[in-house]
């Protein structure tokens, strides 16, 4: 058993600079044009914005571990409180694998086909085929991706690119800038960016990680993002004051955590947290007359799972529920926003269970984690774990906004795509 914790603050390092940054952006965009669908999706059903957010490895368990560990049983997180609510499915079409892996389940929504685990924007026979960026890009829209991963990471390399092998990060990368073209890409993963020997702005082989090294293929592409128009920044002062209407981030090698077992090195402090980074983004992107459409992506939830470390989880997921609050701050105060938050599969089998020292579960990496606070109270819980890998269960997606209530019930993770096209098209159209 570990000490006995309380304390999981690190997401909220950058809330009261995104607040502020959040109280100064063009709100009421949705009056310069276009439809004006309503916040919680009456009148007309047209999405004039899109925050498609997503938490990889977030299944119903991990919401639960989050709420309960921050804010209680009688609290609430922001991702629960949208207005219609339901659950997908998140099979692929794997020959041989059930569950599915984080390309597929993210192909799944952003294309509405399944395809093989680590096919990104392809189907099953290795043909592109077209996402909701490409769709809103075609409507006139401005579109980002934010991630705490690496940007060519699987989820927004399939909102993006289309590659036969998730590992193909920088062919992933060229293809931003020179076929889907984001207007806003912001996260982790320089070292895909760079060729090998030539380091960027982060540093090859950093303590923190040795094996850290710039490997990209397809020649200096920072620098070909900058010959694009792209204002390219590497740390938060950089971000806060870029201008334009480009805007290229990459603020770490590899992932911006240290995704390790508990007290092995493991770290969660992005050098920007997802909240500032989503405030940028939507700063940059609700400039558009036409709109936009914002996917962002907390990642570490899926990675610290992985590592059955219960601890970093919790600390992923409440900075994702501080980045879910500002979507939803920024969608009161423009009409006809669509907010979705939804897990592309759950990770590590997460149980919550009483204390318990005659009930220890697992080995190794698996073993019971904690005991955690139950916050708000004096009680204690602990969290078992079943498998260092995905698990296949359904997970839940809540959802706001025009076209919303397309995204209650039960569902497979292809519909929601189709509900997040729909609603962009708006009426008579998908």
């Amino acid at each position: 058993m570990h000490a006995r914790r309380g304390r999981f603050g690190a997401g909220t390092t950058g809330v009261a600079a995104a607040a502020a940054l959040v109280m100064l952006l063009p709100f009421g965009g949705g009056d310069r044009g276009g439809d004006r669908g309503g916040g919680h999706g009456h009148g007309n059903d047209r999405a004039r914005n899109v925050i498609f957010i997503q938490g990889d490895g977030l299944g119903l368990s991990h919401r639960e571990l989050i709420r309960l560990a921050t804010v209680g049983k009688d609290g609430q997180l922001a991702m629960n409180t949208l207005e219609h609510a339901g659950w997908t499915t998140t099979d692929s079409a794997d020959p041989e694998e059930a569950v599915t892996d984080s390309a597929a389940g993210a192909t799944a929504f952003a294309s509405g086909v399944r395809t093989y685990n680590g096919a990104v924007g392809v189907d099953a026979d290795g043909n592109p085929v077209p996402t909701l960026l490409e769709a809103a890009h075609g409507l006139g829209k401005a579109t980002g991706l934010v991630t705490t991963a690496q940007v060519t990471d699987a989820t927004p390399a399939a909102f993006g690119a289309h590659v036969p092998d998730r590992g193909d990060q920088s062919e992933i990368a060229r293809q931003f800038l020179e076929s889907s073209r984001p207007d806003v890409i912001l996260g982790g993963g320089e070292d895909w960016w760079f060729p090998a020997g030539e380091p960027g702005a982060w540093e090859d082989n950093p303590a923190k990680d040795p094996t850290e090294e710039s490997k990209g293929t397809a020649g200096n592409l920072v620098e070909r993002a900058q010959d694009l128009g792209y204002t390219y920044v590497s740390d938060a002062d950089g971000l806060a004051d870029a201008r334009g209407r480009k805007l290229l981030g990459l603020f770490a090698n590899e992932e911006m955590f240290e995704q390790r077992n508990e007290g092995e090195g493991d770290l969660y402090e992005p050098e920007v947290p997802l909240v500032d980074m989503t405030a940028k983004a939507l700063d940059v992107l609700s400039r558009d007359r036409d709109g936009f459409f914002l996917l962002v992506e907390e990642e570490a939830v899926d990675e610290f799972a992985h590592r059955s470390n219960a601890t970093r989880t919790i600390q992923a997921g409440q900075a994702l529920d501080e980045t879910v609050a500002l979507a939803l701050d920024f969608a009161k105060k423009n009409r006809g926003t669509l907010v979705l938050v939804v897990g592309d599969h759950a990770t590590g089998g997460l149980a919550i269970e009483n204390v318990d020292p005659e009930d220890e579960g697992g080995e190794g990496a698996t073993t019971e984690d904690g005991p955690f606070d139950l916050a708000g109270s004096d009680l204690q819980f602990t969290v078992d774990w079943t498998t260092g890998g995905h698990t296949g269960e359904a997970t839940p997606i809540t959802a706001q906004g025009p076209g919303a209530e397309r995204l209650a019930g039960a569902q497979r993770n292809t519909d929601v795509h189709d509900a997040v096209l729909r609603a962009m098209q708006g009426r008579g159209r998908g």
